[in-house]
């Protein structure tokens, strides 16, 4: 349990009366934007984490919940440091991932072994998850509608972003078991980022979407291109016009 273990009391306080919802896809955009929640990190901050994290890496005999339990404790533990946008550590590739995009971590089968490189491999998620955060900023600046354009603009840039958008999710994730997730995550986060509420974006995604995106299916772009426009029609009653 986390208050048996021995490690910079800092680390710990007030760890136990947070609750977090550990899972990244469920969180807001306001919750993981890199511009609304500085990251310091340095030598000394990554030797004092790795040191940590490796004092909580159960040996290979306890059992299966236990282990797993490890995911959890560490995900609790980032979270408290630095912030919420740190459950999406272990958001990994694949099935046993849950269809993320980190390919530092795989599950806890595969990834838990030796303490130290353990320990480095949680780290080196870490900082792969948040670099992914601050791109998707970054696109998500370049994607945005400019202010005080009209329906017709406004549903071209809705339409360019949602397709620029699953495609790049299509080529991190490489299509695999589950990546439509993670898709809808990024596309409820770029339409929160342009001012929307959770609520809505989250519904709007969902009538775009529709379940056609299939795991191990990697999308046509000729439904690429539907869901974005669909995207654009639902939220500007306007059909996008197309130069790209």
């Amino acid at each position: 349990m986390i208050a048996q273990l021995s490690c910079p009391a800092r680390f710990w306080r007030n760890i136990t009366a947070i609750n977090y919802d550990l899972a990244p896809a469920w969180l807001p955009w306001s919750a993981v934007d890199p511009s609304r929640i500085a990251f310091a990190w340095d030598e000394a901050e990554a030797s004092e984490v790795t040191t940590v994290i490796a004092s909580m890496v159960p040996t290979e005999e306890i059992e299966w919940e236990e282990r797993y339990s490890f995911t959890t404790e560490v995900t609790a533990l980032l979270a408290a440091r630095y912030g919420r946008w740190a459950c999406g550590w272990h958001w990994a590739v694949g099935e046993g991932g849950g269809g993320g995009v980190v390919t530092g971590w795989c599950c806890n089968s595969h990834s838990v072994g030796e303490p130290a490189a353990t320990a480095a491999n949680v780290v080196a998620s870490l900082l792969e998850w948040r670099d992914w955060l601050e791109e998707l900023k970054e696109r998500f600046e370049q994607l945005a509608p400019p202010a005080g354009a009209d329906s017709e603009e406004r549903s071209w840039h809705l339409e360019r972003a949602a397709t620029r958008l699953v495609t790049v999710v299509v080529d991190r994730t490489g299509a695999e078991c589950g990546w439509y997730g993670l898709c809808h995550t990024v596309l409820t986060w770029f339409l929160s980022s342009t001012g929307m509420g959770p609520e809505g974006a989250k519904n709007a995604v969902d009538t775009a979407i529709g379940g056609r995106f299939k795991s191990w299916t990697a999308p046509s772009r000729t439904l690429i291109d539907a869901v974005g426009e669909d995207l654009a029609v639902d939220l500007t009653g306007v059909q996008p016009y197309r130069d790209h």
